[in-house]
């Protein structure tokens, strides 16, 4: 599976059948030696044995490298690495379902019929994971409508029934916002990503993370350090850019946050980006000035390039719950928000906040932080992550 992609390559698999020549982009003014030694900080953080093989080796670098794999292995390695992705994702979910899935068989055990006493206790069930009050009304809702009509008589179509409903709420919210890079037209470069978020959710790795994975599928990675509020941000970006790779532009603190953005976007356009992902500042949801700073950032981004900021993404806490989702609702309403990373899901029983999210936001979950490690940033999937609370 594809982690990010406008091109319209036949084939990706996530740049491991690729020589490092071709994943490592290269200036006109880097030499064969300078990204050698660029590179070779990484392999030791990956590696605590440094070797000629693995000095040029990215975290994504395989042990097929230089060779031309045929299309049947290219086809069994993207087989491969999606099964693995999805046996990952399904731990990370691990306490969401635990706490979900067995609530609801115990108020199914021993449960002989549906009736007004079990649908509270699934009510109980469905808010204790956080999925939210007005969701939970929606979907038992929906349920009862299926008992009225006789269409749902025992326990395994009533499962069934809150499965495909909690489903379909996630498909609708791709309804809005972006659910798609390939929305934007491949002649329409960089793709401009700007990340909001209050500070303390994980926007700083999500940012590392994401210009990491894109970078593996073959695009030129560019980011750009508007956070120039707090000192530590750029620091901490920086350290990515260097495990990563991937240039970045800063400035230094108290800069004008546009300024360094049409920077950025000068730079982009220059070096022929794919994409630049964009750090804001992570103050409190609730100050005006933030609106105002993103307004401004919006239309420096607009007329630099065609319909950008393409996408704005919100990083939200799972294991903040509702708390998270408050954040998003005035982040929605100043920084206008299409589309959602959910960090930490590994770290909480309360994942079922993707659900209430997407069903009263309207916005699609693009990204879901599933680990620690640079690539434990996953494209979140609707049906592997219900199959996963239930399953």
């Amino acid at each position: 599976m594809a982690f990010w992609r406008r091109k319209k390559d036949e084939f990706v698999s996530l740049g491991l059948s690729r020589a490092a020549s071709e994943r490592i982009p290269q200036t006109q003014t880097e030499t064969e030696t300078e990204i050698e030694t660029r590179t070779a900080p990484v392999a030791v953080a990956e590696s605590e044995e440094a070797s000629p093989e693995t000095s040029v080796r990215t975290p994504w670098q395989t042990s097929v490298l230089g060779l031309d794999l045929s299309i049947e292995q290219l086809q069994a390695q993207e087989a491969a690495l999606e099964q693995e992705l999805s046996a990952r994702f399904r731990r990370a979910v691990a306490a969401t379902r635990e706490s979900l899935s067995e609530k609801i068989d115990t108020v199914f055990a021993g449960a002989k019929q549906i009736d007004a006493e079990l649908l509270d206790e699934l009510e109980e069930a469905l808010i204790a994971a956080d999925i939210g009050v007005p969701t939970t009304m929606h979907v038992l809702e929906t349920v009862r409508r299926g008992i009225s009509r006789q269409e749902i008589d025992d326990i395994e179509k009533l499962k069934q029934a809150i499965k495909s409903e909690l489903l379909a709420i996630l498909h609708a919210s791709e309804q809005g916002g972006v659910a798609s890079e390939t929305s934007v037209p491949e002649n329409i470069a960089p793709y401009v990503m700007m990340i909001v978020g209050v500070n303390g959710v994980g926007k700083t790795t999500t940012i590392g993370k994401l210009a990491q994975r894109i970078k593996a599928e073959g695009n030129d990675v560019l980011i750009c350090a508007a956070d120039t509020f707090r000192a530590a941000a750029s620091d901490q970006l920086a350290i990515w850019a260097e495990r990563t790779g991937v240039p970045l532009i800063q400035q230094k603190q108290g800069t004008d946050p546009a300024a360094v953005l049409f920077d950025s976007m000068k730079a982009a356009k220059a070096r022929g980006s794919d994409v630049l992902i964009v750090d804001t500042a992570g103050r409190l949801h609730n100050k005006s000035n933030l609106m105002a700073e993103l307004e401004k950032m919006k239309r420096v981004a607009g007329r630099e390039v065609e319909g950008a900021p393409h996408e704005t993404l919100l990083v939200v806490d799972a294991v903040t719950g509702q708390n998270g989702l408050e954040q998003a609702r005035q982040f929605l309403k100043v920084a206008g928000v299409t589309g959602i990373v959910l960090t930490k899901l590994d770290g909480t029983a309360k994942g079922g906040i993707a659900v209430a999210i997407a069903k009263e936001l309207g916005l699609p979950i693009r990204y879901a932080g599933i680990g620690e490690k640079v690539d434990d940033l996953v494209v979140f999937d609707p049906e592997q992550y219900v199959n996963s609370l239930f399953n």
